[in-house]
């Protein structure tokens, strides 16, 4: 039996995995920016053409307003190839249980070797190139299919499999060379290799040693499954994988930064790769049969593109210009600072999507208008704005964070 403190949570490991947390903490950051005291200055009158753009974006991708989750399946489809049906294709009469687990598998290996892969790289599949997130998702499919990260060739993630994962074949996976070069490569293979230690070291949350196991142990729990339970699992079951840069009661957690203070309660939590995850696997897992209840309760993720559009279109602006035109490690205070106000603005956004389309937060939640949505406006804005697309801001990526 797991030692993990999952499903009941309490004391200072419930709160800093709270998404309730997320938003306070990110509220400190936005009382201080609008009393002109971080890195970035606020004007919530640019909110409004923001919004504005938004929804334009939204209306021209989806015209009847069926919003998908922002979730690693709409990558997955890139090019208008179901590669998720293909895979289902390809196991016969397996039932829906076992189909599950396979698509949480892909979907996990997926999103950890999702990060920014730089403007140069790209991924060929079938004559038809791809870059970027859709390049990343079409390239672990292929290697998935191909059955590169399981010890014995079949389509799913083993430890043992991943025990054997090196930088090389990660490398190959993704057609990665000197004409064809990607950003934070080996922090994508260390990643893959540390989900090995993660998936041995919590069975009752991953029977099987794999991922797909977390369906046995999600339909375990009464259903619906909270959404916050999920994201737990993921925070808890996962924490062996991420550099703990903090930890609490011998959990460490990777994506949870100090500011302007010591200790637990001067931490912003912002689990950005966690809750993407957590938005990803809400359909593989209800495929299998697990129920959620609320989504809507987690936050939007404070990445480059969210962040970028606010930065874009002046709601935030860098007091100190300079910034703009150095690379940033992911703890310097100015980029905590854009990832918590990042946060607070998506709530206002989503609020205000929510208000114009006539919907409850539990009908479009905040999965929903990051894919309807905030991200592809960010990464439209930053096209007209710069050549190649790129952020406002040059983050050193890591392969774990943005």
């Amino acid at each position: 039996m797991s030692e993990l403190p999952w499903p009941q949570v309490s004391g200072a490991l419930a709160t800093i995995t709270d998404p309730a947390t997320i938003r306070s903490r990110t509220k400190r950051v936005l009382d201080a920016a609008l009393a002109g005291e971080t890195a970035f200055a606020v004007d919530l009158s640019k909110l409004g053409p923001c919004v504005d753009f938004v929804m334009q974006v939204t209306n021209e991708n989806y015209p009847r307003g069926d919003i998908p989750f922002h979730g690693r399946y709409e990558h997955l489809k890139a090019g208008g190839v179901d590669r998720l049906a293909k895979l289902l294709a390809t196991m016969g009469p397996a039932d829906r249980v076992e189909q599950a687990r396979a698509l949480v598998d892909l979907v996990v290996v997926s999103v950890l070797l999702d990060a920014g892969a730089g403007p140069a790289w790209t991924y060929v599949e079938d004559g038809v190139t791809y870059s970027r997130s859709e390049g990343l998702a079409v390239a672990s499919a292929a290697m998935f299919m191909e059955g590169a990260f399981s010890h014995d060739g079949s389509r799913r993630v083993t430890a043992e499999g991943l025990a054997s994962l090196t930088v090389d074949r990660v490398s190959r996976g993704m057609q990665v060379s000197a004409q064809n070069p990607m950003t934070g490569l080996e922090g994508r293979a260390t990643l893959l290799k540390r989900l090995e230690t993660s998936l041995r070291s919590a069975p009752a949350l991953f029977p099987g040693g794999r991922p797909g196991g977390m369906v046995d142990a999600l339909l375990a729990q009464p259903q619906p499954v909270a959404a916050t339970s999920l994201l737990r699992l993921l925070l808890f079951g996962f924490s062996t994988m991420w550099p703990a840069r903090v930890t609490l009661e011998g959990i460490g957690f990777g994506d949870v930064w100090p500011w302007r203070g010591d200790g637990p309660d001067a931490w912003i939590p912002f689990h950005k790769l966690s809750q993407w995850l957590a938005y990803s696997l809400v359909e593989p897992l209800e495929h299998g049969g697990v129920r959620f209840t609320g989504v809507e309760e987690l936050t939007g993720l404070p990445e480059y593109r969210n962040g970028g559009l606010f930065l874009d279109f002046g709601v935030l602006t860098l007091r100190d210009p300079s910034l703009a035109t150095t690379e940033l490690e992911a703890s310097h205070p100015a980029i905590i600072e854009w990832r918590a106000l990042t946060v607070q603005l998506l709530d206002r956004v989503g609020d205000e999507v929510c208000r114009r389309m006539g919907k409850t937060k539990q009908q479009l939640p905040l999965a929903r208008v990051l894919q309807g949505g905030t991200w592809s406006a960010g990464r439209a804005i930053a096209k007209q704005k710069r050549p190649g697309g790129l952020p406002p801001l040059t983050l050193k990526s890591d392969g774990m964070v943005f």
